[in-house]
């Protein structure tokens, strides 16, 4: 499945609104929120119809997933956008987990609790904002608010002393060679789960953080707190490497230009379980035939060269580069 789908799920009390852009959303909050109301809603819904009093309103189809024989069910669901609830102690199981990348529907979960197994995004991490004061003959309207960002994490030029990168791969030795020639060191985390070991081992120094911010979701609550208790950690999270040099527009033109503007509308989610795929095989596809092939395990040196290497750093605008 593809595409952004907005949901309105109400009764003549309630009120609430989503918009849903990837195969994984995340919402959070506290007790007395909403979330366990919003899913009895949609229980409601599917067990009493017209009955129920309430009202869901997509263009997909919207039900809750749970219970022991959820693995039987979620076979036989397609194209279709599931709610599920923290109390399924099966969200953090690797079984779950293979479930959802071979899945064609769209899965809400509503949990306090990371969950490492799944690749989401950092921008579908939400909590529920509830505007308005509640009375019995009046509505009380929800609506979702992103709790982390990829694009305002790093929101002024920041010059950092140190960079660390997720991985080893070819976003690893772009950013060393370009710390190489500005006078910052530059260390690859080995993984996104070893940030915070990495970090601890700097002390105090003014670390950048450079990570995959389609898939880095379920580290952000760690790597959020770590900005709290040390100001000088900051973090870029684009969505991936390969989106930022196809953002810097080297590879592509028009037709590429069009998908980032777009992507949910062209990411076929049992395709690609995270975007970051996605990303990666558009660039290599666009690539493929000239001196600009990429490569993800090793970086082709053209990108160190020049203007293409300029219109890369041009596109990470909160970093200060100068020596």
């Amino acid at each position: 499945m593809k595409g952004k789908y907005h949901i309105v799920i109400q009764n003549n009390r309630l009120r609430y609104e989503l918009d849903i852009r990837r195969n994984i959303t995340i919402i959070r909050g506290d007790s007395a929120t909403g979330k366990t109301t919003m899913l009895n809603l949609l229980e409601q819904a599917a067990a009493l119809g017209a009955g129920s009093g309430v009202e869901v309103i997509c263009e997909r189809p919207c039900r809750t997933l749970g219970g022991m024989d959820w693995n039987l069910i979620l076979p036989n669901l397609h194209e279709q956008i599931l709610f599920l609830d923290e109390e399924n102690r099966f969200l953090k199981s690797q079984e779950f987990a293979e479930a959802v990348k071979a899945s064609s529907n769209y899965f809400v979960i509503v949990t306090r609790e990371d969950l490492p197994n799944l690749p989401y995004s950092v921008d579908e991490i939400y909590g529920i904002h509830t505007s308005g004061r509640y009375h019995d003959l009046k509505r009380t309207y929800n609506e979702l608010y992103r709790i982390y960002s990829a694009e305002t994490i790093l929101t002024e030029k920041y010059r950092p002393e140190h960079i660390i990168v997720e991985d080893s791969n070819s976003g690893y030795e772009f950013f060393r060679a370009v710390c190489d020639e500005n006078g910052i060191s530059c260390s690859s985390a080995e993984g996104k789960s070893n940030f915070r070991s990495v970090m601890n081992k700097r002390g105090n120094e003014a670390i950048l953080a450079v990570a995959d911010g389609a898939a880095i979701g379920s580290e952000m609550n760690e790597l959020y707190q770590l900005m709290c208790q040390k100001p000088t950690i900051k973090c870029y999270l684009p969505e991936s490497f390969e989106w930022l040099l196809l953002k810097a527009g080297i590879a592509g033109g028009k037709s590429v230009r069009d998908i980032l503007d777009h992507p949910e509308d062209f990411i076929e989610s049992q395709e690609y379980v995270s975007w970051e795929r996605f990303f990666t095989a558009l660039l290599v596809d666009n690539t493929k035939d000239s001196y600009l092939r990429y490569n993800k395990s090793r970086l082709n040196g053209a990108y160190l060269q020049g203007k293409i290497k300029q219109a890369v750093l041009d596109v990470i605008e909160g970093v200060d580069w100068g020596k």
